[in-house]
């Protein structure tokens, strides 16, 4: 006989509750755990049906249920699917949203704080070489100028350069030339004095306008290195009670809040060489003091070559560590998919 949704729903509570607790489970926890608005009356009627279709048990008269091994096996045949489905489905609502990155990343957040219940952290990627592609300049008016920087990742910058007077087309043109043949392919740090000297020296009497030039390409090129992060679900955490005490739950919120904190997870050395690396963080080696009752899933997602970021999924202790990793895993495969079909 095939189980109708809503004896669907109350076996899964039944086992999820159990898998987490490891204690019977009664008819007044399965209408706090689900969405179906019933009365105890019912749900004990409906967990009476299961216990007769050899679905659950009762190890003794005053408790509450227990899976079988047939409730177990519908479960890993049926609802764990569900989760497969879940995945495949995040890829999909991904794929809509990911015209721009901030936008995908974003999403990433949202969809896997929703997918796991526990709160989620992504970070925009960072670009541990930051080589020039191309450089262009052109006037705005008689007294600015702008320049547009594109470095690795298809990253534009741009910014103005206010001038005491304008510049003609052919000493635009010659400064062009000069920044993009010294200047392409390589990394800020590999450009040094003797480089920027004879790039003044060929740049002629406009030495002095192409130096205002390279101070802003610097520093549109380090503007990369500020760590930005997208947040999810941080009240997800809250749900579990061991971390739903005030003080705890205070601190773990206004670290979410605050984000500076959440970089001490994100800047794994180890991780970041290995790409979709996970690491797990439990308890006491959390380095964020706030979350030392709390277990971290962290996994490193790649761009492309040299561009790494990271996503985290923060809950407590006795999370449900294989299928956050197993839902890590999966998701950074489909973001390689993703980002291969944008580049």
């Amino acid at each position: 006989m095939e189980l109708d949704e809503r004896k669907l729903k109350i076996l899964q509570a039944i086992i999820q509750n159990y898998l987490e607790t490891g204690e019977p489970v009664g008819s007044r926890t399965i209408s706090k755990y689900t969405d179906l608005n019933l009365s105890s009356a019912t749900i004990r009627n409906e967990m009476s049906d299961l216990e007769d279709m050899g679905y659950i048990l009762q190890p003794h008269t005053s408790a509450g249920r227990i899976p079988s091994d047939k409730g177990y096996r519908l479960y890993v045949d049926t609802m764990m699917e569900d989760k497969v489905q879940e995945i495949a489905d995040m890829k999909q609502e991904l794929e809509i949203k990911a015209d721009k990155i901030d936008t995908l990343l974003q999403n990433v957040a949202k969809l896997l704080a929703v997918n796991t219940n526990y709160a989620t952290m992504v970070t925009k990627p960072l670009y541990k070489q930051k080589k020039v592609k191309f450089v262009q300049i052109s006037e705005v008016d008689e007294n600015q100028l702008l320049t547009v920087v594109v470095i690795e990742g298809n990253i534009i910058k741009n910014k103005i350069i206010d001038m005491e007077s304008s510049l003609n087309k052919d000493i635009v043109l010659k400064l062009n030339i000069v920044l993009n043949t010294f200047l392409q392919g390589l990394d800020l740090t590999e450009i040094n004095m003797k480089m920027i000297q004879e790039m003044k020296e060929q740049a002629g009497e406009y030495g002095g306008i192409l130096g205002k030039i390279l101070d802003v390409i610097a520093e549109a090129i380090s503007e990369e290195d500020n760590m930005e992060i997208y947040t999810s679900g941080a009240t997800n955490i809250l749900k579990y009670p061991e971390l739903s005490d005030t003080e705890k739950a205070s601190k773990l919120l206004y670290t979410f809040e605050e984000k500076k904190q959440l970089t001490q997870l994100i800047t794994d050395k180890e991780a970041e060489e290995n790409n979709h690396g996970i690491q797990v963080y439990i308890g006491e080696e959390t380095p964020v003091q706030a979350m030392k009752d709390c277990s971290v899933v962290t996994a490193t997602y790649e761009i492309e070559e040299g561009v790494y970021g990271k996503i985290g999924i923060v809950g407590p202790k006795r999370m449900d560590y294989e299928k956050v990793v197993s839902t890590l895993q999966t998701l950074m495969v489909q973001l390689d998919e993703i980002f291969k079909k944008k580049t």
